[in-house]
């Protein structure tokens, strides 16, 4: 049975749209979904299913959580693989100077459109970075996020897919834990 991570954009981050792991995961369980394991507060989790496309996933984990929690809550999910790939191709672990706690994956719905990866680019200004590999985009900044005028931009708006962002320590914790999982 395949492995997935499912990444729940914009819980737990102000008083709104506040959820406990533990209904969490009792909704995932809900779906018929095996092997829920929750990781922090702010939406990812891990589990095994039956054989889905991510897109199709999402959208019922997206229906399922609606109906339990009254709210919409947009959902972004990868299989082990994309995730393990995710981490093994981030570009910036090549290069020198790098610091691992300035990365961050925005994990995207879909891949944007090229013209909309262009206006991307214009919003990150040095030195914050960006490198995109179909639906992740590779961040680097430097200053952090609180800083970052690429953070503070309506990035949905400008991509024209869902991003939900992640910082390097959680990518890795979430690829490890879906092979832990298999």
């Amino acid at each position: 049975m395949p492995v997935y991570v499912s990444m729940l954009r914009g819980i737990n981050v102000g008083p709104h749209k506040r959820i406990k792991m533990d209904r969490l995961g009792a909704s995932f369980e809900a779906l018929g979904f095996e092997r829920v394991e929750t990781y922090i507060q702010s939406g990812n989790v891990v589990f095994k299913s039956g054989k889905i496309s991510t897109a199709e996933l999402s959208k019922k984990i997206e229906e399922k959580l609606e109906a339990d929690f009254g709210f919409s809550i947009p959902v972004v999910s990868r299989t082990a693989k994309e995730m393990s790939a995710t981490v093994k191709n981030n570009p910036f672990l090549r290069e020198r100077g790098i610091e691992a706690e300035r990365m961050h994956v925005m994990f995207l719905s879909d891949a944007p459109a090229a013209e909309r990866l262009k206006k991307l680019a214009e919003v990150a200004t040095p030195p914050e970075r960006t490198s995109c590999s179909a639906r992740e985009i590779y961040l680097y900044l430097p200053n952090g996020v609180a800083e970052s005028k690429l953070m503070k931009s309506n990035l949905e708006k400008i991509l024209g897919v869902l991003p939900t962002t992640r910082n390097w320590r959680t990518v890795k914790e979430l690829a490890r834990m879906c092979e832990e999982c298999r």
